[in-house]
């Protein structure tokens, strides 16, 4: 791979000396290339108030969409394009997206929330609308006829009925820019909306959304033909490797730099209880990582024992607690019931498990940096880098090169904090890479929680009120915006001030049950700083433990009065899109209606059962129908089929979507029946894939079935993450029918179902 290019070339002097460059490749685009695409272009200075810094058109007539989000490896830039390509009037391969570099794009909030395409779409269709508008503008004036009389085929702008007799976006733009003014709305990040004089398109005029595209990173990454920011190597860089305690909380107060003075070039950066080391090969950072003796400060063992996770939440002080509904008209209702069912639910921490441990470079000069990374949010990780490096913003350039996964607030960010102080300190570009036990040990956690559910039912079983409260570590012990270094190891090591956030979460659903009480509370980190169980945001964030319990305990509501379990929800959920994606759901899986647990063959050698879950998320609708396999005497479980019925609102590639939940439904079941972060009282123990095992290939589903409900009506809502939320609760519900036993505690791993059976 070529080295990248220096930090302070500017576009001019691209343009000058790179020629046009017209790309129509697989997406993301490394660096060199997207900015020349941005030179090439002739942009002005980037605001989110200029036309120009959200689309340009080449002299060739090809388009390119500068989107300050990028793709976390849901082919999210095939949507883009799509939404782009329709309101210009241009073939949707004729559309290049360039994505997360600072220095083209203005800062949509990178990815998250499931807001790609529902936010940072949204801001592309109106740019392209407006670009469409100014176009036809330029072509009515040099053919003297009104606006109104024109029509746009693939990209030129003709009388209507006459395509020969027209102008081609490139001839009318003729190499200039548009410089043309959006009305904006003042923020940054997924609020961020700059609009034009132009209103885009009706659904009823749509060509080319709602079609199915194929992706275009596809081929590039099974051919190895795609660059990793493990893959970036600028000239002079050095490898770094951070150095982490034991016992967690344990600082260094004496370095022995004789230890590894035989490796050639190695230097120590020891500042304040930060401590790494670098060296010009990568070996010799990894094995001087490894035999630099330290003395470390003594630290109190900070964590419980692992057994006792869940007695340490239900004892733990309480620091944050929030609520909806009328708690006394509640207790009155559960004291006139006739009956109480209630349950508890465990959920533990979960690691990102990212496919390969964190890697970040950084090269920091005295007035200037430049930041290789993989975050999901390159704009805020630059500010960050700038804020550690002492620098404004603008002198430092953030620049996304895909990692090996993120779905949230992972060790990326660490990476991209940690090279920069290396960097610093040594005056030379840093390569920080981290090794598997750190990736797995040092990521920030999804957090431990309790949910308590509990329903009060009349004499005729009609539920007269209902309470669901959770109790857990906050989901953002740090921030998952990765401008404040203080929410990084590097700054909690270096002594940086920490504002803990404490927050937590409800089900999202439509339960229409009287006397309704939600709640959640938070309780304290273990560890205040640099604590490996820190807790921040994970793929649906707080998603899965919630409906896990919610939608487990709607069934056990159900089995509790001898009803079929999806004729229940249909009778109590209020909002009619809830109610047609269920019923979609069910027609599709074929489901039988009938109460659980299933009675006929439960006694054989593997158990089979179905089960359902339903959740809202950011306007999207999602319901699930799982089928399993439960091996008795090994305690395996296959889930084995899946229909998901999927509301987002308008469809924009329904290919792409059934894929992305198709992703949704494998993550959602490796979390459901492996994934679990284990510890001693010192720190992580689960630094591996054994130790920390996932869905392997042989027990992915038979099959995905998915319905999608497109409503073109409604804007288009994230798909991202939704339908990762009831997945774990199907699970949970089909084991139940083929077994009728009810597991409460996930992951439900061979063991514990074994048991759980026994």
């Amino acid at each position: 791979m070529a080295p990248f290019d220096a930090p302070g070339l500017s576009r001019r002097s691209l343009i000058q000396g790179a020629g046009l460059l017209v790309v129509s490749v697989a997406l993301p685009l490394p660096h060199g290339r997207s900015a020349a695409l941005a030179a090439a272009s002739g942009k002005p200075p980037l605001t989110p108030d200029q036309l120009d810094s959200w689309l340009a058109i080449a002299d060739d007539g090809m388009v390119t969409a500068f989107f300050g989000k990028m793709d976390m490896g849901h082919g999210l830039d095939v949507a883009i394009s799509q939404m782009v390509a329709e309101e210009l009037d241009v073939a949707p391969d004729r559309v290049t997206v360039v994505m997360g570099d600072t220095a083209t794009s203005v800062n949509q909030g990178g990815a998250s929330g499931s807001t790609g395409v529902q936010n940072g779409g949204r801001q592309l269709r109106y740019a392209a609308a407006e670009a469409r508008r100014v176009l036809v503008g330029l072509a009515a004036e040099r053919l003297g006829v009104p606006a109104e009389s024109l029509s746009v085929t693939d990209g030129t702008v003709h009388p209507s009925g006459d395509p020969a007799g027209g102008l081609s976006y490139a001839a009318l733009l003729a190499g200039k820019s548009f410089e043309v003014k959006l009305e904006w709305n003042g923020k940054i990040g997924n609020d961020l909306l700059a609009i034009g004089k132009a209103k885009p398109k009706a659904p009823q005029q749509y060509r080319v959304v709602g079609k199915p595209l194929p992706r275009r990173d596809v081929a590039a990454k099974v051919y190895a033909q795609l660059d990793y920011v493990t893959d970036v190597k600028v000239d002079g860089m050095l490898h770094g490797r951070m150095i982490r305690p034991a016992v967690a909380g344990a600082v260094p107060i004496k370095v022995d730099a004789a230890s590894i003075a035989d490796i050639p070039g190695v230097r120590i950066v020891h500042l304040k209880d930060f401590l790494g080391v670098v060296a010009p090969k990568e070996w010799d950072a990894i094995r001087a990582s490894e035999r630099l003796k330290v003395t470390w400060s003594e630290a109190r063992p900070p964590f419980p024992r692992f057994e006792e996770l869940y007695q340490h939440i239900r004892r733990a002080q309480v620091t944050r607690r929030e609520q909806a509904g009328d708690p006394a008209a509640v207790a009155a209702a559960f004291a006139r019931a006739a009956r109480v069912v209630e349950a508890e639910y465990e959920w533990p921490f979960q690691s990102h498990a990212s496919m390969g441990p964190a890697c970040a470079i950084v090269d920091a000069g005295t007035d200037q940096a430049t930041l290789w990374t993989g975050s999901q949010k390159p704009h805020f990780a630059r500010d960050g880098v700038a804020r550690i490096l002492g620098l404004p913003p603008e002198k430092v350039r953030g620049i996304w090169v895909p990692g090996p996964g993120s779905y949230g607030r992972n060790d990326a960010g660490d990476a991209a904090l940690d090279a920069a102080v290396l960097s610093k300190a040594v005056g030379r570009p840093v390569r920080l890479q981290g090794m598997r036990h750190e990736g797995h040990g040092w990521d920030p956690k999804a957090p431990a929680s309790i949910h308590r559910v509990r329903a009060g039912l009349d004499r005729d079983n009609a539920v007269i009120a209902y309470e669901f409260i959770s109790k857990g570590f906050s989901r953002l012990d740090i921030d998952s915006n990765e401008s404040n270094p203080g929410h990084s190891l590097a700054g909690q090591l270096m002594g940086l001030p920490l504002t803990s956030i404490q927050a937590f979460g409800m089900p999202a659903e439509s339960y229409g049950f009287a006397n309704k009480l939600m709640a959640w509370e938070t309780i304290p980190p273990l560890l205040e700083r640099a604590s490996p169980l820190r807790t921040s945001h994970l793929r649906d964030p707080l998603g899965p433990q919630l409906h896990f319990a919610s939608e487990s305990f709607i069934d056990e509501i159900a089995a509790a009065i001898g009803q079929d379990p999806l004729r229940f929800r249909l009778a109590h959920v209020k909002d009619a899109r809830d109610v047609a994606v269920i019923k979609a759901a069910a027609e599709r899986s074929g489901w039988d209606e009938r109460p659980s647990p299933k009675r006929a063959g439960a006694r054989g050698e593997v158990a089979t059962g179905r089960g359902i879950g339903y959740a809202q998320r950011g306007g999207t609708i999602v319901a699930v129908v799982a089928e399993v396999e439960v091996e008795r005497k090994s305690g395996r479980v296959w889930a084995r089929k899946f229909t998901v019925a999927h509301d987002c609102g308008q469809i924009i590639n329904p290919e792409g979507l059934r894929q992305c939940i198709e992703g949704n439904v494998v993550q959602a079941i490796s979390r459901s029946l492996y994934e679990e972060v284990i510890f001693d009282e010192r720190s992580v123990t689960s630094g591996d894939w054994l130790a920390y095992p996932i869905l392997d290939i042989v027990d992915t589903p038979e099959r995905i079935d998915v319905a999608l409900i497109d409503r073109p009506e409604l804007p288009p809502a994230g798909a991202g993450e939704p339908a990762t939320r009831p997945v774990t609760a199907a699970i949970a519900n089909a084991i139940f029918d083929a077994t009728g036993v009810r597991l409460r505690r996930a992951p439900f791993t061979p063991e514990r179902v074994r048991q759980a059976l026994s």
